[in-house]
C-alpha cells in the first residue's frame, strides 16, 4: 500500500470523528489559568515581558483607537505560535497546515479592520483605491487592480502560513525517512542526514514563531491603515 507525504496534513480521525476542535482547543488547555497565588515568579516575569514587549512592537505606529485589539492580537499571536510548535512534535497534528483554519482566522480579522475604516473614515479608506496624481485614462484600472489586491489579502495571509508549515514539514519528513533508510546501508551518510535533521528541526521553530509574528503583524498593518 502506497502512503502519500500529505497524508500526515489529514485531520486525525477517532471512530470515524475528525479531532481536529481536539486539536485547536489542546493549546489552551495546556496555558495555565490565573490564580491569586500569582503574586509574582520567573514564568510571569517572562511571560508579562514577552506580552508587553509584543504590544509595544506591533501597536507602535497605530493610533489610540486601535489599542482595544491588543488583547485580540496577543491572544492570537499566542495560540498561532503553541500551535506551530506542537505540531513539530512526533505523532502529533499541525491544525495550521490546513487552509481553511488559516482562512477562517484570516478573513474574519481582515473584514473587521475594512468594516472600521468603511465606518469611521470611508472617504479615506476609499481613497485606498486609487492613488493621488493619478492619469485619467488609468483610473479604471487602477481602482480594479486595487480592490483585487483588497481581497487578495485575507488569502495571502492564510496561504502563507499554509504554504511554509506545510512545506517545512514535509522537508522534515523526507529527510528523516532518508536517514533512516540509510542507516543500516550508510551509517556515516546517516549520521550526516540526522545532522541536518536536527539543524532543520531548529529552524522549523523558528519559522513556527515567525510565521506567527508575521500573520498578527500584516493584520496590524491592516489595521493601521483604517484607524
Amino acid at each position: 500500500m502506497t502512503v502519500s507525504l500529505f497524508d500526515q496534513f489529514e485531520s486525525p480521525l477517532f471512530l470515524g470523528i475528525p479531532l481536529m476542535a481536539i486539536a485547536l482547543v489542546l493549546p489552551w488547555a495546556l496555558l495555565p489559568k490565573p490564580c491569586s497565588r500569582w503574586i509574582s515568579g520567573r514564568y510571569l516575569t517572562l511571560q508579562n515581558w514577552f506580552i508587553s514587549r509584543f504590544t509595544h512592537q506591533i501597536f507602535q505606529p497605530i493610533s489610540h483607537p486601535g489599542y482595544k485589539w491588543a488583547l485580540l492580537f496577543t491572544s492570537l499571536m499566542l495560540f498561532l505560535i503553541t500551535v506551530n510548535m506542537l505540531g513539530l512534535l512526533p505523532y502529533t497534528y499541525t491544525p495550521t497546515t490546513q487552509l481553511s483554519v488559516n482562512m477562517g482566522f484570516a478573513v474574519p480579522l481582515w473584514l473587521a479592520t475594512v468594516i472600521i475604516g468603511m465606518r469611521n473614515q470611508p472617504s479615506l479608506s476609499l481613497a485606498h483605491l486609487l492613488p493621488e496624481g493619478t492619469p485619467t485614462p488609468l483610473i479604471p484600472v487602477l481602482i480594479i487592480i486595487e480592490t483585487i489586491s483588497l481581497f487578495i489579502r485575507p488569502l495571502a495571509l492564510g496561504v502563507r502560513l499554509t504554504a511554509n508549515l506545510t512545506a517545512g514539514h514535509l522537508l522534515l519528513q523526507l529527510i528523516s525517512l532518508a536517514a533512516f533508510v540509510l542507516l543500516p546501508i550508510m551509517t556515516a551518510t546517516a549520521f550526516l542526514t540526522w545532522s541536518l535533521l536536527v539543524l532543520l528541526t531548529l529552524l522549523e521553530i523558528a519559522v513556527a514563531m515567525i510565521q506567527a509574528y508575521v500573520f498578527v503583524l500584516l493584520l496590524s498593518l491592516y489595521l493601521q491603515e483604517n484607524v
